[in-house]
């Protein structure tokens, strides 16, 4: 999986004066869980326009002033309800023998037979939750549609899971294909036609 890195500071203060100063000088408050104990650091939230502003998953490297680095995953984010800024984020340290949990983008591939005869295909989940050890986490998750028939659904116990293991009940659509509504109305007319001909 891809990694992002992101340079901070340790904070020592965590009151609120301190963090609504850090705030107003364009920074964002974190803390890192997972290790010995919290670690509390800032960084600048144009830090986190790569993490944050993509479809993609990515781990994360917290590399701060005196030279401490950690392997680390963000588990959540807080955002202004009115100008949407990052007010706060908390990440997870990664430990290359424990398993951590993170949502991974679902990409769909293949060519559905339902969609060549006019069907419209449905991303229920674009993102999927899986559970690993870290250096097993994909980077996405294949979806092959090339068996989906028009009103067909694909579950997420028809993916492929190598080194992880899905997070979700067994009848989770990942997408289906719905019958559009053009295939309707020419389906309807098609049954329209035929009973008008009978009656002939």
């Amino acid at each position: 999986m891809k990694s992002i890195t992101i340079k901070g500071s340790q904070r020592e203060s965590v009151g609120k004066v301190s963090t609504k100063a850090l705030r107003n000088a364009g920074k964002v408050p974190c803390v890192v869980y997972g290790g010995d104990k919290p670690l509390h650091f800032s960084a600048d939230e144009l830090a986190f326009s790569k993490l944050v502003y993509t479809p993609d998953a990515h781990t994360v490297v917290i590399d701060l002033e005196d030279g401490t680095k950690l392997n680390a995953i963000m588990q959540d984010i807080q955002f202004h309800p009115v100008t949407d800024s990052i007010l706060h984020v908390d990440f997870y340290q990664l430990q290359d023998d424990k398993e951590v949990t993170m949502e991974i983008p679902v990409k769909v591939v293949g060519n559905s037979p339902g969609i060549m005869a006019g069907g419209v295909l449905r991303l229920v989940n674009r993102k999927l939750k899986v559970k690993s050890l870290p250096a097993d986490l994909p980077d996405f998750i294949e979806a092959n549609i090339s068996e989906l028939e028009m009103g067909n659904k694909l579950y997420v116990t028809q993916l492929a899971a190598d080194n992880y293991k899905f997070m979700h009940p067994d009848n989770t659509v990942v997408c289906q294909v719905r019958v559009s509504r053009a295939a309707m109305k020419a389906a309807q007319d098609a049954a329209k036609a035929e009973k008008e001909a009978a009656k002939k």
